[in-house]
């Protein structure tokens, strides 16, 4: 699987370069993902601008990986989902479990945000 990586100061951008994202290729990006847990900069955000398919169990696995996060105190955002994938996913009643943005850059704003809850919290 094809990703590319941005490092920001509290988050790290991963860019999926793929159109389509399988099963398998869920599991190699599940594993990419979550060594970010490890990581001293441990916020997420998937850019999904390329991609234009996704099945059903990828987008579960999406999900439990994404609660994952929320779990361990981190925050993980998808953002510029295809809007066939968006349907897709709320046809299947996914996309309310994912926390998800239309720009990489509101994204952004919501990580900084959930950042700031955790400091206060």
């Amino acid at each position: 699987m094809k990703v590319k990586i941005d490092t920001k100061e509290k988050m790290h951008v991963v860019t999926v370069e793929e159109q389509k994202i399988t099963a398998n290729m869920t599991e190699e990006l599940k594993n990419i993902l979550l060594d970010f847990l490890h990581n001293p900069i441990n916020n997420v955000i998937v850019n999904f601008h390329e991609v234009n398919e996704l099945d059903l169990k990828s987008a579960d696995v999406l999900a439990s990986i994404q609660q994952r996060f929320y779990e361990e105190n981190h925050s993980m955002v998808f953002s510029n989902l295809n809007p066939a994938i968006t349907e897709f996913l709320d046809k299947n009643e996914v996309l309310e479990l994912l926390n998800t943005t239309p720009t990489e850059s509101e994204a952004c704003d919501i990580v900084q945000m959930e950042e700031i809850e955790r400091e206060y919290l």
